[in-house]
């Protein structure tokens, strides 16, 4: 019996990750290999993406990508910003089916399966997952997560309970029809805000959050909080003007369609 889906492709963007990336890549092979072995997918590969790293990530992904040829390495000789970062590794991204998420591994990879389970039964497109409980990582960014939050269903209609929460797994149709312009971390709102109103199908489910235990984390930052807000601003007016595609539109490009 053929895999549901013929590839899985694994993003991970990286700034100053070198610490951590050994073991994202030790989880992402177990949970690729599990999901091959259970004919989710046939095959799968995992997208690093170094956006202009001042420690040795470069280096650390060069190193891994001639480890396994399952393993791909993208450059950004300057940092650029966590969107423009994700936007790389979807272009470099190959797969049928790409699971986004960040490289300090904010929840267990082996969840994917259920994410599989959710988008056959259901014939989703997009299945976004949400933090049970994320208050580790202290009052301000669960208060700013929560004002966010609150801030893109007002303006965009997104209903979303943690939309910048970066675990997320989606058909490559999706990719093919948004146009995602974010340098930063409006990405996630941008994506799922062109998914819903272009009539795709997105499902929700919760997992246990596991806060970063090495590196930075840079979104709770001052300058960054201002310039999520600003791209928000900004792009509202284009966003809500989006219309739905016709259905066949939707999956013209998905031979896994049962639809």
């Amino acid at each position: 019996m053929p895999a549901a889906f013929e590839r899985l492709s694994f993003v991970f963007p990286a700034w100053n990750e070198s610490e951590m990336l050994d073991q994202t890549v030790v989880a992402a092979v177990e949970a690729g290999e599990r999901l091959v072995a259970d004919g989710e997918v046939g095959a799968f590969e995992i997208v690093l993406v170094d956006d202009g790293s001042t420690d040795a990530t470069p280096t650390v992904i060069d190193d891994l990508t001639q480890r396994d040829s399952r393993i791909v390495g993208v450059h950004h000789p300057r940092n650029r910003g966590l969107g423009a970062a994700i936007r790389s590794g979807f272009d470099a991204a190959t797969g049928d089916i790409i699971c986004y998420t960040d490289s300090d591994l904010p929840f267990d990879l082996l969840l994917l399966a259920k994410a599989f389970r959710l988008i056959r039964i259901y014939d989703a497109d997009i299945v976004s997952m949400y933090r049970f409980d994320r208050t580790a990582e202290g009052p301000k960014r669960y208060w700013f997560s929560h004002l966010y939050n609150w801030l893109v269903r007002y303006t965009l209609d997104v209903k979303l309970r943690d939309v910048n929460f970066a675990g997320k797994l989606i058909r490559r149709d999706v990719l093919d029809h948004v146009d995602l312009r974010s340098e930063g971390s409006f990405l996630d709102v941008e994506l799922m805000a062109q998914a819903q109103r272009l009539g795709y199908g997105i499902i929700q489910f919760g997992v246990d959050y596991f806060p970063r235990t090495r590196g930075d984390s840079t979104l709770a930052a001052p300058g960054v909080i201002v310039k999520i807000i600003d791209e928000l601003v900004r792009e509202r007016k284009r966003l809500r003007s989006i219309g739905p595609l016709a259905a066949d539109e939707r999956r013209r490009k998905d031979p896994t369609s049962t639809s």
